[in-house]
């Protein structure tokens, strides 16, 4: 017989009509926006409009079976629109892709030295991108297939991004200078940063 007074937690003996999950307030984790800023509201615009015309591709294609023509295009368009303005918000988060195995094992001052040259190259890295794609941008002609707008724009808000991408480098260098620490450097006091971003 089924006994419900007590609520059991997977994997303890029961019998297959038991099912209770036991779900304390531990658990439970509230959801932290507190790292969101003005500028980052460009990504979730672009999203969602990507989201919808993504849905009106489908929806045009598979149930009308008569697809609209430009939202395959727009849709590229605005998938690469997320992508960078999304590196921006990684930029200015800190939480781009880092290899932390080789500084667990190197003396701490040769990591603030090795933080030093990463921020260097990331900052350089991401402003001659910048210039590259300004200078695509410039070279560019003629207008996209399915509206009216030049392809150039394209590549002038990847330039933007890439540009706004610098600066977040730039500012995290030196913060990272003035501080004499980092994510990179002493790992362990920022453990529970890596778990946010994880």
């Amino acid at each position: 017989m089924y006994d419900d007074t007590e609520p059991r937690k997977i994997g303890a003996e029961s019998g297959p009509e038991d099912f209770t999950l036991d779900i304390s307030d531990e658990d439970s984790k509230e959801i932290d926006l507190s790292d969101i800023r003005p500028q980052d509201i460009l990504v979730l615009a672009l999203f969602w409009v990507l989201a919808f015309v993504v849905f009106l591709q489908f929806f045009t294609r598979y149930v009308l079976n008569d697809s609209f023509g430009w939202t395959e295009e727009i849709a590229r368009y605005l998938l690469i629109g997320v992508t960078f303005a999304g590196s921006v918000m990684a930029a200015r988060k800190n939480s781009h892709i880092a290899v932390e195995f080789l500084y667990r094992w190197v003396p701490r001052p040769l990591r603030r030295v090795m933080q030093v040259v990463i921020d260097l190259v990331t900052t350089g890295f991401f402003a001659t991108l910048a210039w590259l794609s300004g200078q695509l941008a410039t070279r560019t002609g003629g207008m996209m297939v399915s509206i009216d707008v030049p392809k150039s724009y394209v590549y002038w808000f990847v330039a933007v991004c890439f540009g706004g991408m610098a600066i977040h480098a730039a500012i995290n260098g030196l913060r990272h200078l003035s501080s004499g620490t980092s994510r990179l450097i002493d790992p362990e006091a920022h453990a529970d940063e890596t778990r946010a971003i994880d």
